[in-house]
């Protein structure tokens, strides 16, 4: 009977991880949307390079000041709530997307599409972990972290396809988005809650007169890392650092790039080769799931240093196979330090922390995936887009070069 009554139980546990992870990747699919469409934006709005690279660094606003000021409101009010929030914040800038006639527009949609992935990166990491069936626990982080890089990457190829396939190019994609959230609102109303501060109080087992939102204080713009996790959390966001400004090219302005210097004319094919390093991003954590932190951020980092060069000979000799190299290179780099990195964190964060602690990464992460970006936008006005992102490239090896360095030099027992 209770083997009967077990496999059920199973069978909804893993149903409510796959579809936790769903939405996860569906959320994060949005805030690529507008990759293969920022041409498209340009000509029609008359706009260059340092225009379209602020555009895409206002949506590292939104998850900025979403990590920021709401990091810990999933620790303290529930998971679903707050993923809720987040769903709302992606329909709206769906919304903005499909009205957009001009920059306000599309600087809002950009903005909430931020919020949303920011909500999303934090408190979603951490649903999806606590909702894995306890046979599946060993790689839920990893689970976690793919599904937020995959939906990343597969955002710009599926808007492509979209665009391409339909009479209305910027219209269709936030379309199909916006639909989409339907179900997987459904799916988060379906979850259970996973906060553990909300399940004590639910159980009665939580501090007495004491309500959520009054335990709850916005950051405002002061992240902090509890001293238990500082050891973990400073190589963690060293190595990503550099990742992350790699995806922060690829996602504003890799298919410019890839006209401009590379001859990579069709669109789809453009949005294939920025998909890459997401891709290769994704298959590297689920490879290295098993390694342990001391050695996949330091392996990481090598393998960044190793596409940073690649991708900068590819530039330098406008080579289209060694540039997707390079790109496959840096992504599998990408995510070996990735997911060693908030393997790492989550580890040593104290309980109930957990969210604060995830989202104060990622606002280093997101940091790094705007502010070189903008920079790579102000540097074409004066040496040309391929010129630029060569610099970025170099940027990128040397960082993950001297991150390599630190990890390799930290005592045996940190």
């Amino acid at each position: 009977m209770g083997t009967t009554v077990g496999r059920p139980a199973r069978a909804v546990a893993g149903a409510r991880f796959v579809g936790a992870a769903l939405v996860f990747a569906l959320v994060m699919a949005g805030a690529t949307l507008p990759t293969p469409l920022y041409q498209r934006y340009a000509e029609r709005l008359g706009f260059g390079p340092l225009v379209q690279t602020s555009l895409f660094a206002t949506y590292a606003v939104g998850v900025l000041v979403a990590l920021v000021v709401l990091g810990e409101l999933s620790d303290r009010v529930g998971r679903r709530p707050v993923l809720g929030l987040g769903l709302l914040a992606a329909a709206a800038s769906a919304g903005c997307f499909l009205l957009a006639d001009g920059l306000t527009l599309l600087v809002l949609g950009r903005v909430l599409s931020g919020l949303s992935a920011g909500i999303f990166t934090g408190a979603a990491t951490a649903a999806v972990v606590e909702v894995a069936p306890a046979t599946w626990s060993r790689g839920a982080t990893a689970t976690a972290t793919s599904v937020n890089v995959l939906g990343l990457g597969l955002g710009p190829v599926v808007s492509a396809a979209v665009a391409q396939a339909w009479s209305a190019p910027l219209r269709a994609p936030y379309l199909v988005h916006l639909l989409l959230l339907v179900p997987a609102a459904l799916l988060t109303w379906w979850q259970p809650e996973t906060s553990g501060s909300r399940r004590r109080e639910a159980a009665g087992d939580g501090p007495p007169g004491r309500a959520p939102l009054a335990a709850w204080r916005p950051h405002l713009l002061r992240p902090t890392v509890p001293p238990e996790v500082r050891r973990s959390f400073v190589p963690a966001a060293v190595a990503g650092f550099a990742g992350f400004a790699v995806f922060g090219l690829f996602t504003a302005v890799a298919p410019g790039l890839l006209r401009e210097a590379l001859g990579v004319a069709d669109v789809v094919a453009a949005s294939a080769v920025v998909g890459v390093p997401f891709l290769a991003s994704v298959v590297a954590q689920v490879l290295t799931s098993g390694a342990s932190t001391r050695r996949a951020l330091p392996a990481g980092c090598a393998v960044l240093v190793l596409g940073a060069a690649l991708l900068v000979l590819g530039l330098l000799t406008r080579t289209l196979t060694v540039f997707v190299v390079a790109a496959a290179v840096l992504g599998a780099g990408h995510g070996t330090a990735f997911r060693a990195g908030v393997a790492s964190v989550r580890a040593g964060s104290p309980q109930g922390r957990t969210g604060e602690v995830v989202s104060t990464l990622f606002v280093v992460l997101y940091v790094a995936i705007s502010l070189p970006v903008v920079a790579v936008g102000g540097l074409s006005l004066a040496t040309g887009l391929p010129g630029a992102a060569e610099v970025l490239g170099v940027g990128v090896g040397v960082l993950a070069a001297v991150a390599l360095v630190v990890l390799l030099r930290r005592p045996v027992d940190d």
